[in-house]
């Protein structure tokens, strides 16, 4: 995907200094067959929720991203009603034994189980041909809720221990048959965490989603996405940062990037905190 407007904001900016606000989200024209691509600006507030929503679920965040699988429609059209960008969380490099498709997976596209997460297995990403059709099923699903976008968890095999010799490369690979079937649907799609990515994918991914940056020490490398004008979903949990040293130490580091910073529980249920 090309886009012809991006801000000449000098990539790499210490986290000392000052990002200009940019609050305002965008919508564009893309090359895909489908009408136009979301792309939120940094400052956009997020919301993340993985638990069982009401229909009539309200939120104040801009962008909320809830689970693909679990949601209905009506949530969907209720949020979008409320004028909300709505993503569909979908694992995209393993599979989950409780999804309703997971019996449809090859067996030789199944790796090592997660570690910690005992439900969940590794795929081979490299077997795109394999997971085309599955995934492909997924999208039109996700096309056919409402939703604005997706986030594609989970591309970051090649840090993992899956079973099988993933690379870089080949998460570049399957992001970019990922990023082509959903603009090709109209939907956003973001990078999720692989911030050794960032360099190559930033022109391709629409958004960042990040966990755990501020404490793993890897802020200053998401600077790409703020530069090309898109937003950085900024994620800590409350298993590793306080509330209180949320507010004090990431909150104005963050701010200072324009970063869209919030501290959830890492179930990703009802607990969010916004930098005050």
């Amino acid at each position: 995907m090309k886009f012809s407007f991006f801000t000449s904001l000098l990539i790499g900016i210490s986290l000392l200094y000052n990002c200009s606000d940019a609050h305002d989200t965008i919508i564009i024209n893309d090359d895909s067959p489908n009408t136009s691509i979301y792309i939120p600006t940094p400052g956009t507030t997020f919301e993340w929720r993985l638990d069982e929503l009401p229909a009539n679920f309200t939120t104040e965040a801009e962008v909320i991203d809830i689970d693909a699988f679990d949601v209905s429609s009506e949530l969907v059209a209720n949020l979008k009603d409320q004028g909300k960008k709505v993503i569909a969380y979908l694992s995209v490099g393993s599979v989950e034994d409780f999804r309703e498709d997971a019996s449809d997976f090859p067996t030789e596209v199944i790796g090592n189980v997660y570690e910690g997460f005992e439900d969940e297995k590794w795929l081979d990403i490299r077997e795109i041909d394999l997971l085309a059709p599955i995934m492909q099923a997924r999208l039109n699903m996700i096309q056919e809720k409402g939703f604005d976008g997706i986030e594609p968890d989970n591309i970051n095999g090649y840090q993992n221990n899956t079973g099988f010799n993933l690379t870089e490369e080949d998460a570049k690979i399957y992001s970019r048959w990922l990023i082509e079937e959903a603009h090709s649907r109209g939907l956003s799609i973001g990078q999720k965490n692989a911030e050794e990515l960032i360099p190559e994918m930033v022109d391709e991914f629409d958004w960042l989603l990040t966990e755990d940056a501020f404490v793993d020490d890897f802020c200053q490398q998401l600077n790409p996405y703020i530069s090309a004008n898109k937003a950085v979903f900024f994620v800590e949990y409350t298993d590793r940062v306080s509330q209180e040293d949320f507010q004090n130490l990431v909150c104005p580091e963050a701010t200072s990037q324009n970063f869209s910073a919030v501290l959830k529980d890492r179930d990703l249920t009802d607990v969010t905190f916004y930098c005050n």
